[in-house]
Parts: C-alpha cells; sequence; structure tokens
C-alpha cells in the first residue's frame, strides 16, 4: 500500500506540530502534557510498523499535534510564528541529514539502544532520555543552522528539560522523515493547504 496520501502526509504533519508545541511548552514553562510527549518519544523508536497512524498509537495520541496543526493553517498568517519557525527548521536539517549516511546510521543505532532500553525501563525513564537527547546531541545538532530554543533560562538550565527537549527534536526530525517519505514537500504544503485542512477537519472528527 503507497503511504503517498493526503491522510499519512497530514497525519506526519501532526506529528512535527505537536513536538514544536511541545518543546515551545517545555522551554517557557518547565513543563507540558506527558502523555503527548510519549506519543512523540515512542514515535522515534518505532522504527518498523503496520502504518502511519500506528507509530504515534492512534488518532487520539496525536490530537493535540492535530488541533495545533489546524491552529497554524488557520488564517493568512501563521498563529505561532516561533512554532513554525521550529517546524521549517526540522524539515531543512532533515534534508541535510538525508545526504549523510553515516550520520543515519549512527542515529539507528542509537535509536535502537534506546529502544533496547525503553523495553526495560519505559519510554519516559530518564535512561533513555538520556540516551536520545545525547544522541541528538551528537548528530543532528552538529548540523547548521542548530535550532535554537528560546524560553525561560531556568528550565532551559535543567538537564530533565533539555533531555525532554532534544529527544522531541530527535522525534520531530522522525515526523519530519515520515512527511517526506509519504510524498510531502513545499509545494505540496503551499497548493495543497485547503486538502490538508479539509483533512485535519475530518482526522479530528474522528477522534
Amino acid at each position: 500500500m503507497s503511504l503517498n496520501n493526503t491522510t499519512n502526509q497530514t497525519i506526519a504533519l501532526a506529528g512535527i506540530s505537536q513536538v514544536c508545541l511541545l518543546v515551545q511548552q517545555l522551554a517557557t514553562q518547565g513543563k507540558a502534557d506527558d502523555s503527548a510527549i510519549e506519543t512523540s518519544i515512542a514515535s522515534t523508536l518505532r522504527i518498523d510498523s503496520d502504518s502511519v497512524l500506528d507509530i504515534y498509537g492512534g488518532l487520539p495520541a496525536i490530537k493535540p499535534g492535530l488541533e495545533q496543526l489546524q491552529l497554524q493553517m488557520t488564517g493568512r498568517q501563521i498563529a505561532d510564528p516561533e512554532q513554525g519557525r521550529y517546524a521549517a527548521q526540522l524539515v531543512f536539517l532533515e534534508m541535510q541529514l538525508s545526504n549523510r549516511p553515516e550520520m543515519l546510521m549512527t542515529i539507528k543505532r542509537g535509536i535502537e539502544k534506546a529502544e533496547a532500553q525503553s523495553a526495560g525501563f519505559g519510554i519516559m525513564h530518564e535512561n533513555v532520555l538520556v540516551s536520545l537527547g545525547d544522541l541528538y546531541h551528537n548528530t543532528i545538532s552538529t548540523l547548521h543552522p542548530r535550532i535554537m530554543v528560546n524560553g525561560n533560562p531556568e528550565f532551559l538550565a535543567s538537564p530533565d528539560v533539555v533531555n525532554k527537549i532534544r529527544a522531541l527534536l530527535l522525534a520531530g526530525i522522525r515526523s519530519t522523515l515520515l512527511w517526506r517519505q509519504c510524498g510531502g514537500s513545499r509545494w505540496k504544503f503551499l497548493f495543497f493547504r485547503k486538502k490538508i485542512q479539509d483533512e485535519i477537519k475530518f482526522l479530528l472528527s474522528q477522534v
């Protein structure tokens, strides 16, 4: 079955949007919905899944991302420019990453390690978050331009918050890769905007 359809592209976009929302909340408030964080991080560890939706654990799990994506696409201007910046940078960095096979292999091995840890400790365990955070720091964050997360310096000095943010940004790269694998592109986002908006409304009606 082809992944290339509007439904899968919209779900992947919601995955990106959910990550950007959570990163912003962690950076500015020091906390975010634990269930939504777990959904996004778990999507990184699900390398092989039966469907795009299974990667996120079902529609209810991706609801915050769908709602935020809907908000961002309503009106002529982006509702939250900072989240829009995070999303655009994730797309740009994923394109760079696609041309670096050695880094991709390093990330794959790191994800497999974190997946094994999560089987024993749970996805939100400190060891898993540290592994994913370090993996992002040693790979994606070496690419330029780096994603500069704005927020409260007190929260951004917390190792726990920093590891969650880095793990989420890695999840954002995963969703961006998925979006591209499903046929997503900048041109489709621009020219099929109404179609994506209609799909968001439909998916939210199914939650």
